[in-house]
């Protein structure tokens, strides 16, 4: 099974598992939230340019909210678990589903994970953290460019890739997966180490980043 699918599933089924109202790192969202923003990235492409374009964030909720209330919560996990339809951008073009929702759905399934008492880290897979190293490593300055500081990522190896150029600079240690939710604004939930001036850690701690 590829990591895409390995994450739908996994994912899907902690939704059926937790129910519609349980809660996600995502403010203000629950899972049956989280479960109609997903359908709708992938089903509603005239609705998913909302997701990063700020002007047309209001149609966007207007069309997760009509997702809410035309399907049942159990229907709107089976079309998550299902994945994108053959007619899709994520269907038509080869590779993209997991070129694309390997990450967000690896962070997604963190959101709701990390969102409930007494979560731990998975261990993924080496071949799943190198994967996620290349693209943490490829699209670091464009995930941190809103850092206030600059950021140097590392794995434990140390093996670093450079993130904003900018004096003070943090270095921000992980495994490749809790670099990647890191660079997401995940950071009061992803396991990393910071070395740093501690003005400048806490700024970037509170930093509004990712995509």
């Amino acid at each position: 099974m590829t990591h895409v699918r390995a994450e739908r599933a996994a994912l899907s089924d902690l939704l059926d598992r937790l129910g519609p109202d349980a809660p996600t790192l995502c403010a203000g969202w629950t899972t049956a939230d989280l479960a109609a923003h997903l359908v709708l990235r992938e089903r509603r492409p005239d609705a998913a340019a909302g997701i990063a374009l700020p002007f047309l964030a209001g149609h966007t909720r207007s069309v997760q909210e009509g997702l809410k209330r035309r399907h049942s919560y159990p229907a709107l996990v089976s079309l998550v678990r299902e994945g994108p339809p053959a007619w899709s951008p994520y269907g038509l073009v080869p590779g993209l589903d997991a070129a694309v929702n390997t990450l967000e759905l690896f962070v997604h399934h963190e959101d709701v994970r990390r969102a409930q008492p007494g979560w731990e880290p998975r261990r993924l897979p080496a071949e799943q953290e190198d994967l996620f190293w290349d693209r943490v490593r490829r699209g670091a300055r464009l995930f941190l460019r809103r850092s206030p500081v600059g950021v140097v990522l590392r794995r434990p190896d140390g093996t670093r890739a450079p993130g904003r150029r900018a004096e003070p600079a943090v270095v921000v240690t992980g495994e490749p997966s809790e670099l990647l939710l890191f660079a997401f604004g995940r950071q009061a939930h992803a396991r990393v180490g910071y070395d740093g001036e501690p003005d400048a850690v806490a700024r970037l701690r509170e930093a509004p980043f990712g995509m």
